[in-house]
């Protein structure tokens, strides 16, 4: 595969509906609508990159934002787990920081230390970087999923996007923070400048959604690394609003929309009120737990430990039934892990737990 920004011609009219009506039957996509596929359908979270040992070697020389808009680095990064693992799903090759710059925010992604903002928000003022984010803005991605879609075949490919409260996170805080002090003192202080900044990158979220869903994207995962931070009630009060504009985007396209975010077990029933049709769930609430929280119709995700893949085998394939058993209190339920893969696993033993999987 060359490496260039070789253009990619979009799909042929007409492609895009009857290849959905054919990944539809897919075990993803019937799990993602309540229904129960002959088989659990299994992805990983994290599984387009670092643990895999090809990837490093393809971006060995190439920032991670510059391997973002390289359209051919974008498809072959995605389609590697696929060859590994045969899960059920690929995830789009991004970062949640991607639009961002897009719209001309000056952030870079520093190995070691995540997204690191130039100019953090702090003043309306402020607020006038983030312009709207518009199609031309990322030609890359519509070029990358029309790619993605041609070489997956049957394979549902899952659209990707950071939440607009983790976006904004790292907007006033400046890079990546435990305490989010900064982020909660301007929520708190200033609610009508918190609103305005949420409500422009809710905006600037759906419309790069908006250009996976377009190419040919048959799922969207919406996730929120930091809402975990919050209380139930400043959650619904400042945040979800945002979220449910960004998933309210896709309430017409027919394709399941995923919401996932770290270390909320005390958020899930309000992150499924939000307009998730699967509620992701990390790995410190146990499934059938999960499902009582979230309440009925709507499935779940997950929920493995990562760190289950260095245990004795005997322990993880233990780990994964339990899983799938607790998954079954759910309409539907897509195993995956509950948080990214760690960079440290074997790729070997995610190929294994696909197939655990599959035979559960």
């Amino acid at each position: 595969m060359s490496l260039g920004n070789t253009a990619v011609a979009p799909p042929r009219e007409g492609a895009l509906p009857r290849r959905r009506d054919i990944v539809a039957t897919s075990p993803f996509l019937r799990a993602a609508a309540g229904d129960r596929p002959d088989r659990v359908p299994v992805w990983f979270m994290r599984q387009a990159g670092r643990v895999l040992p090809e990837y490093r070697a393809l971006r060995a020389n190439t920032a991670m934002l510059d391997s973002c808009r390289n359209p051919d680095l974008v498809t072959e990064i995605t389609l590697q787990p696929i060859r590994r693992f045969r899960p059920d799903a690929a995830i789009f090759f991004s970062d949640i920081v991607l639009p961002l710059a897009a719209v001309g925010v000056d952030v870079d992604i520093v190995a070691g230390v995540g997204p690191v903002v130039a100019h953090p928000i702090r003043a309306r003022a402020d607020l006038d970087i983030l312009r709207p984010l518009e199609p031309d803005d990322v030609p890359y991605v519509q070029t990358a999923v029309g790619s993605l879609i041609r070489e997956l075949g049957t394979t549902p490919l899952i659209g990707f996007a950071g939440a607009p409260f983790t976006l904004a996170s790292y907007l006033i805080e400046g890079g990546p923070s435990r305490s989010h002090i900064k982020t909660k003192a301007l929520m708190y202080s200033e609610p009508e400048l918190w609103h305005d900044l949420l409500g422009r990158l809710a905006d600037i979220t759906a419309a790069f959604l908006r250009v996976q869903v377009d190419a040919g994207a048959d799922a969207v995962q919406l996730f929120d690394s930091w809402a975990g931070a919050l209380s139930e009630d400043d959650y619904r009060r400042y945040v979800a609003p945002h979220s449910s504009r960004v998933l309210a985007a896709f309430a017409d396209d027919g394709i399941p929309r995923i919401h996932f975010g770290v270390n909320t077990g005390q958020l899930l029933g309000a992150m499924g009120e939000v307009g998730a049709d699967v509620v992701g769930v990390d790995w410190r609430v146990p499934l059938d737990e999960a499902v009582k929280r979230i309440g009925p119709g709507r499935s779940v995700q997950g929920n493995l430990d990562p760190a289950a893949v260095f245990a004795p085998g005997d322990l993880l394939a233990e780990k994964v039934r339990d899983v799938c058993h607790r998954g079954a209190a759910a309409p539907g339920h897509i195993f995956n892990l509950g948080h990214g893969v760690l960079p440290e696993s074997d790729p070997g033993v995610l190929a294994h737990i696909v197939d655990l999987v599959h035979q559960f």
